[in-house]
């Protein structure tokens, strides 16, 4: 990621409803959310207002949109905002690794896969 990405993405990320946004999707995982369960997520925006948001967003390259019937779902785009993190952190510590460790260690993904129990 470059500057000038990385500056359309924090400038897509500084407004409040679209910071919401992001995290929900990021929540919601790669299967990503109706733009109704957005909005109703959003305090029941308006779609008009939803609309605004996600096109900020999509345009920044951090969530993409797909058809699926009559509805149009929306999930993160996980390599941006990765590309996103990893700007911020290329140059971390400069030379000394104990400065980037408390970053490092909340980056650790805590999503460990759900394993069922067989002794029912």
């Amino acid at each position: 990621m470059d500057e000038s990405d990385a500056l359309s993405a924090f400038a897509a990320l500084s407004q409040e409803t679209r910071l919401r946004v992001v995290r929900l999707l990021v929540q919601a995982g790669p299967e990503g959310l109706p733009a109704g369960a957005i909005g109703e997520a959003m305090g029941g925006a308006s779609s008009s207002r939803m609309s605004f948001h996600l096109n900020h967003l999509e345009q920044a390259g951090l969530v993409r949109s797909r058809r699926d019937g009559r509805s149009i779902i929306y999930s993160a785009v996980y390599p941006a905002l990765s590309d996103l993190v990893a700007f911020l952190m290329r140059d971390c510590c400069n030379g000394h690794p104990e400065v980037c460790a408390p970053a490092v260690a909340a980056l650790s993904c805590a999503c460990e896969p759900k394993t069922e129990d067989t002794h029912a």
